[in-house]
């Protein structure tokens, strides 16, 4: 094919292509298989290849991501994205419409619309070509994250008519059938599991390589006219459902589920929505009322922080009732029996649920929770199932009272109470218990601690009942011809989980320590344990008051790290992983003392760092790093979509810090 032809082809794959994306996107209504749409779009990429001087930018085949950037740059948005007031029951819904009416003097028309769970965006167009995407940020500024918004497929390249400028505003979100694929991947490859969909939208946008964002899938709603004409002729809209409807003809994919309604009809299509929200494609958290006419926007004004002539409606958490089947137990790398609600499997903000977890013992008491019952269930912060009280007004007489077990069901040892904390817990303390083994290697394995990556519990499970191994030191004992033959694995799985296992061979005292499971030490004692005592022979050699007279290290912990110790079976295991080749060293060393006594608290999300990286920074000049704000707090170091940590500063006048003020202070 010589130059010419090739160009001819390239264009009409190109028409093709979105012309059949827009189908899929915008009318729900596609007439070609996703197996010949893929066809297409492979020949437009070796066309391409074949001859790069007929590469466009606005080419379909950017959508699979380009080269990776070194961070994103900061971008100042021309019309500040700001957010809306939030009320979160009818009263205040009507109590807004009634004002926002008697002020216009007449029933205004307002524009109910789903408040899609996901993260604004700027979309910025000049002559009909997207040159600029843009995260929210605080409103003024974001980041320039237009490169993984190309990935987006249903984020228009080119609009359908080429005017001079445009900039709109819309939700990006990922679908729930794609949250679900993503999470049970990393599930199978033994990688954390994302919370919910918005989390792993934010994440997903925010990836420095596009090639992970577009593997992500994420889709996008456009729900309002920022800035510039939708018209060439210099037409103004008079309504915003006249802006959406012109959007929708120029190609973009607006918001679903919208009604223009008068205030008498409003709460019932709230509520309407609410309903709706289990059968959605994508997670809704509230619903939107706002103005419809633009002009009598102007008329009601805007507040100092947010519109007089809109706001949000948050619905509270899902609510769903159940049967409760049965209650299992789980056992804990510490020993520790949780009782698990095995329950009739329902329909819930998104998700099917079929487990929640019953705490323990004195929860299942004080709730009166009884085997056969029928139960409302909810997710915690929309993420974990858990029951909230027993119908017992439609208790039948074949109900069971469940007792927690005198008896560990992975061993058969005798349980004890544990008179430590609050004295709820029932403990395991058979140090040869294999449910308390396995998840001690999982807990080994994981982020926290020696990080190995694509470990996780089905692989750890896979390795023990396959006698591959027998504790957390057999690992390093590992070769890819032990690992390939396994189900699921094959020979580059095994290959890159064995290079993981060595690389965690370096991660140094203060992750061995942690992923020893010691009981009372988390991540941030580990650290500080590891600080003083450099070694782990000198942890091992140290006595109670040596431990003790490290800060924020109380008697407890010190009792559980000496006694943690002296078990012979944990020295052995630290023996095998000696022999193995693991370092028993600190890594961390502290930089300066800038931070001495100071402690910091992370919300939101950091232009170009994670907050893994910012803690570690804090550490190494002393500070401490915790997960709540208080009167103790020295400074609040907040990010994009800070939430209720930032809100908390505000009220208790803790100082609050952007990424760039803290770069300054550690001087970099």
């Amino acid at each position: 094919m010589n130059k010419s032809e090739a160009k001819k082809r390239t264009e009409y794959l190109r028409a093709v292509i979105e012309y059949n994306s827009r189908l899929y996107y915008e009318q729900d209504a596609p007439e070609i298989s996703d197996y010949e749409y893929d066809a297409l779009f492979r020949e437009l990429q070796e066309l391409e290849a074949e001859f790069p001087e007929l590469d466009s930018p606005t080419s379909p085949t950017k959508r699979v991501g380009g080269r990776a950037l070194d961070k994103f740059e900061k971008f100042t948005h021309r019309v500040k994205m700001g957010s809306l007031t939030d009320v979160f029951s009818e009263d205040e819904l009507c109590d807004f419409l009634d004002k926002t009416d008697t002020l216009l003097g007449m029933r205004a028309e307002y524009s109910v619309e789903p408040k899609i769970d996901g993260l604004s965006v700027s979309l910025t167009y000049e002559n009909g070509v997207f040159v600029r995407g843009a995260t929210r940020g605080d409103g003024e500024i974001g980041e320039d994250v237009t490169e993984n918004l190309k990935t987006v497929r249903s984020i228009p390249l080119t609009l359908k008519e080429k005017l001079p400028y445009l900039c709109v505003r819309g939700e990006v979100y990922m679908p729930r059938h794609v949250f679900d694929s993503l999470n049970e991947k990393r599930e199978a490859e033994g990688m954390p599991l994302f919370a919910n969909p918005r989390n792993a939208a934010a994440g997903s946008l925010r990836q420095l390589d596009p090639k992970i964002a577009a593997s992500r899938k994420l889709e996008i709603f456009v729900f309002n006219l920022q800035e510039g004409s939708l018209y060439g002729d210099g037409h103004a809209c008079k309504t915003h459902s006249e802006s959406l409807s012109r959007l929708a003809e120029l190609g973009f994919t607006v918001l679903p589920e919208r009604r223009t309604l008068t205030s008498e009809d409003i709460p019932e299509r709230v509520r309407e929505l609410g309903e709706m929200r289990p059968d959605l494609s994508f997670d809704m958290d509230g619903a939107v009322i706002k103005l419809n006419d633009l002009g009598a926007r102007v008329t009601v004004g805007e507040g100092s922080a947010t519109p007089k002539w809109a706001v949000a409606y948050k619905y509270p958490p899902e609510e769903k009732i159940t049967k409760l089947l049965s209650i299992s137990i789980q056992v804990g790398r510490t020993g520790v029996l949780t009782p698990i609600a095995n329950l009739e499997p329902v329909k819930l903000a998104g998700s099917t649920v079929s487990r929640a977890t019953l705490h323990n013992g004195n929860f299942i008491k004080e709730k009166d929770v009884r085997i056969g019952d029928k139960v409302v269930i909810r997710k915690a912060g929309e993420i974990i199932p858990e029951i909230v009280e027993s119908i017992k007004s439609e208790r039948g007489e074949d109900v069971k009272e469940f007792v927690m077990p005198a008896v560990c069901p992975s061993c058969g040892q005798p349980v004890i109470r544990d008179t430590a904390g609050d004295g709820t817990a029932i403990r395991c303390v058979n140090v040869a218990c294999p449910a308390q083994n396995m998840r001690s290697i999982v807990h080994f394995a994981s982020k926290g601690a020696m990080n190995i990556d694509g470990l996780g519990p089905q692989v750890v499970e896979l390795l023990v009942s396959n006698g591959k191994i027998s504790d957390a030191a057999d690992l390093y004992a590992l070769k890819v011809e032990d690992i390939e033959d396994l189900e699921r694995m094959g020979k580059k799985s095994a290959e890159n989980l064995i290079s993981a296992i060595e690389r965690s061979k370096t991660a140094g005292l203060e992750r061995l320590l942690y992923a020893l499971g010691i009981r009372q030490i988390g991540e941030i004692a580990a650290e500080v344990i590891a600080a003083r005592m450099q070694t782990l022979d000198n942890i091992i050699a140290a006595r109670h008051e040596d431990f003790a007279s490290i800060p924020d290290i109380g008697e407890i912990t010190a009792s559980a790290i000496v006694e943690f110790f002296r078990e012979q079976r944990v020295l052995e295991l630290c023996e095998k992983l000696r022999a193995a080749g693991l370092s028993f060293n600190a890594v961390k060393e502290k930089k300066s003392n800038i931070f001495e006594g100071q402690t910091f608290v992370l919300t939101g999300t950091l232009p170009t760092m994670t907050r893994d990286q910012a803690s570690e920074l804090i550490k190494e000049r002393g500070g401490k790093v915790s997960g709540s704000v208080s009167k103790k707090t020295s400074y609040v170091l907040a990010g994009e979509e800070a939430g209720s940590k930032l809100t908390k500063a505000k009220e208790l006048q803790i100082n609050i810090i952007d990424e760039e003020a803290f770069l300054r202070m550690i001087g970099e």
